[in-house]
């Protein structure tokens, strides 16, 4: 730990104690991430919605947001995690987010799905992650470090917006909209869907087909790449 923060942030230790800092870091690594729901009757057609794999952004504790940020190779290897767990998975559409990252996570996920992997990704800007406005490329760490509760604010709020940003509740709103869209047309051709995207936006898939409250909502935890949920549309 210590080595990767020295590696980032060497200037935080001019200015932090080193227990403080590594504190920080234990603060913003996920440890305890929520299990993704999978309902996968044969009988209905199935979205299935994962999150990239881990990105520059994410490994330096930066607000990444519509930054194009490229995955790491810790990405890539959750990306191949998540490849196996859909190898055998009927798949007829892809849909990702715009955004690097998801586009790097799906083409790697469905590397091993020997129909999946001819199929055209589609992109919408609807599922894109939560746009963070003027923090973005800003240092979560060192916000952690100096006003904690603000940082908490910030990520974990429903209806607080950053400067020239969105809101967690703006985000579900266009991931609503994206879902009244694609439910139909999954219907009538008896498709399954797979989408990639982000930690935000899938928040509000969690939101859409779990009914879950806002309070629920902003404190999901998703992992990186590696898993997928599964909702069936009846």
């Amino acid at each position: 730990m210590l080595f990767i923060v020295m590696h980032i942030a060497p200037e935080l230790y001019k200015k932090y104690p080193k227990d403080k800092i590594e504190e920080a870091v234990r603060q913003l690594t996920y440890v305890n991430v929520d299990p993704l729901p999978k309902d996968e009757p044969e009988q209905f057609p199935i979205l299935y919605i994962f999150r990239h794999g881990q990105s520059e952004d994410n490994a330096n504790f930066l607000f990444s947001g519509w930054r194009d940020s490229k995955i790491t190779e810790e990405g890539v290897r959750q990306a191949e995690v998540l490849a196996d767990k859909l190898k055998n998975k009927k798949i007829d559409m892809l849909v990702s987010s715009p955004q690097t990252r998801a586009v790097e996570t799906m083409k790697i996920a469905i590397s091993k799905n020997a129909r999946a992997k001819l199929l055209e990704i589609h992109f919408d800007e609807r599922v894109k992650e939560r746009s963070y406005g003027d923090l973005q490329g800003k240092s979560k760490l060192e916000m952690q470090l100096t006003n904690p509760k603000l940082l908490h604010d910030i990520r974990r709020s429903y209806t607080k917006s950053t400067p020239n940003g969105e809101s967690l509740e703006t985000v579900c709103k266009r991931v609503s909209a994206f879902c009244d869209e694609i439910i139909p047309l999954m219907k009538d051709f008896n498709i399954n869907v797979a989408i990639s995207c982000h930690g935000n936006s899938i928040r509000g898939f969690r939101q859409y087909f779990e009914h879950l409250t806002p309070e629920e909502v902003q404190n999901i935890e998703t992992p990186l790449g590696q898993d997928y949920a599964a909702y069936s549309i009846k």
